[in-house]
């Protein structure tokens, strides 16, 4: 509890740095993996280019990426007074299920936020489209609010159109704000990874966009061992702190997929893992402290781990026996794979257990992406940060690249 308590009194003020905006790449390099690539191991930084990322990791390794897609999640609407009101997706409220909540023919509900809300007190607002199943008349009703999200019923008229249809089509693609433009076509492909299969984020797994065909091609000829998991992003991740200590930042859940060949290849693999992207690090991460939530409890606690549940949780259970735990249970459900959420605040005190190296992007001043960043590699993270500045290196979503090896 002491230790929790010291982490929630952690100044967001301390992870501050000036950046200026014209570092801040506005738009990806023609070619994925010819960005810079800042490599870091025990306090020394250098300065690589991205497609030699093979050269630095150990052959017999073990790469993990996180394979989500993102989604058109923006729509537009306009009310008969010509307001603009957007209506951006974020979760599945009901059904809550990914897969079938882009399936649904009728209708479906979702956790959103919305842009223009003090036009729209109240009411029902109708679009018609064009799609190739024929004209379609989407509705769109909010139906309750809270802190800051709206729960938002979608209902179209047309039983040969899903959901996913109608996002693919009439959707705009996410790209963060703080790129301050609208959304390109260009977008479409170059904010995808070339990996990305499973649809439901809202932002980029960004530390992916670097990976070309022929870097993952060159990693496996080192026999580097590359494995997929999912995460759905979630807009959390945009959010500032705003409060002065990260105790009163919430951390939204993030939902990720738990598979059955996952858990034996990490097994297989410890001490020697690098983690493509922070959110393959909360991924991993949680997945230890879900094995001990199940050794911990004598019930059947669901796969969802609280913001700040890892500090309470016992602190010495063995690699091993967490995740042979987690496996276990994925196994008793006899499906191919689960479904779990994690809210997990990783921050300076963190003991980190299942991430070795971390190849990741240059994040935003006072962000929860940076609180990981150091707790990953302690307070050097401003000699990175620093050089990253003095060298032109291009920051946030579509910039430059880091490798940081503890060891």
């Amino acid at each position: 509890m002491f230790l929790m308590q010291k982490i929630k009194n952690i100044s967001i003020g301390h992870y501050n740095y000036h950046l200026p905006d014209e570092l801040i790449a506005k738009y990806p390099l023609p070619k994925r993996d010819g960005s810079k690539l800042l490599v870091y191991r025990q306090g020394e930084i250098t300065e690589r280019q991205f497609h030699e990322i093979e050269q630095l990791i150990p052959p017999k390794s073990l790469m993990v990426f996180n394979n989500t897609k993102v989604i058109r999640a923006r729509l537009e609407f306009f009310k008969n007074t010509g307001a603009r009101i957007e209506v951006f997706c974020l979760e599945p409220h009901q059904p809550s299920d990914y897969s079938q909540a882009f399936a649904q023919t009728s209708q479906c509900q979702w956790s959103c936020i919305v842009g223009n809300v003090k036009k729209w007190k109240e009411g029902i607002i109708e679009k018609k489209v064009k799609m190739p199943q024929g004209e379609v008349s989407i509705t769109v009703k909010r139906l309750s609010t809270l802190n800051g999200e709206h729960i938002i019923e979608f209902k179209w008229n047309n039983p040969n159109t899903t959901f996913g249809e109608l996002l693919e089509s009439q959707g705009n693609i996410p790209i963060p704000p703080y790129l301050n433009r609208d959304a390109e076509d260009s977008d479409l492909k170059t904010y995808q990874t070339i990996y990305s299969k499973n649809e439901g984020s809202v932002a980029a797994p960004t530390a992916g966009l670097h990976f070309t065909n022929e870097v993952l091609n060159a990693l496996q000829k080192r026999q580097i061992t590359l494995h997929e998991v999912t995460l759905h992003v979630g807009a959390g991740t945009f959010k500032p702190v705003k409060s002065n200590e990260i105790g009163g930042h919430p951390m939204h859940p993030e939902h990720f997929l738990i598979t059955t060949e996952t858990i034996p290849i990490l097994i297989s693999h410890l001490g020697k893992i690098t983690a493509v992207g922070t959110t393959t690090v909360r991924t991993l991460e949680s997945l230890y402290w879900l094995g001990v939530k199940l050794l911990s409890s004598q019930n059947h606690p669901k796969l969802e781990l609280g913001q700040w549940e890892c500090y309470e949780l016992p602190q010495q259970v063995p690699l091993e026996d967490a995740l042979l735990a987690l496996h276990a249970r994925v196994l008793e459900s006899g499906n191919p794979y689960v479904m779990a959420a994690t809210s997990i605040m990783i921050a300076p005190g963190y003991s980190f257990k299942m991430v070795d190296r971390l190849i990741t992007n240059f994040h935003q001043p006072k962000s929860t992406l940076l609180l990981l960043i150091a707790a990953f590699i302690g307070d050097d993270w401003k000699n990175i940060y620093q050089f990253a500045l003095d060298h032109q290196f291009r920051f946030l979503s579509y910039g430059d690249s880091n490798l940081l090896l503890r060891t």
